[in-house]
């Protein structure tokens, strides 16, 4: 038998190691919880049936608009020459954002 240092093919070659889960969230590229969101979706009974992009397009959706908030309640508190946000913070940033 000759070692070439290929592993040859066939049942002999294969590794067959269980695959690690990877979560939607991963998936997706998201922070926020897509199987947590799809399961409160289902439980809330918003609807019959929940297709299976609807609680990603919502994860999406709702961090997106929790960035935007933490941005501004960021620079108001730069602002106010704080290195912490305060609740006062995050009532400044939504304000802002109303206007």
């Amino acid at each position: 038998m000759e070692s070439t240092g290929k592993v040859k093919k066939g049942a002999a070659g294969r590794r067959r190691w269980p695959k690690k889960a990877v979560s939607r969230s991963v998936k997706a590229g998201l922070q926020f919880p897509v199987g947590r969101i799809g399961r409160f979706l289902k439980k809330g009974r918003y609807a019959q049936r929940v297709g299976s992009g609807a609680p990603v397009y919502l994860a999406a959706v709702l961090e997106y608009l929790a960035a935007e908030v933490l941005e501004l309640a960021g620079n108001a508190a730069r602002d106010n020459k704080k290195n912490r946000i305060i609740p006062r913070h995050l009532l400044l940033a939504v304000k802002t954002m109303k206007n």
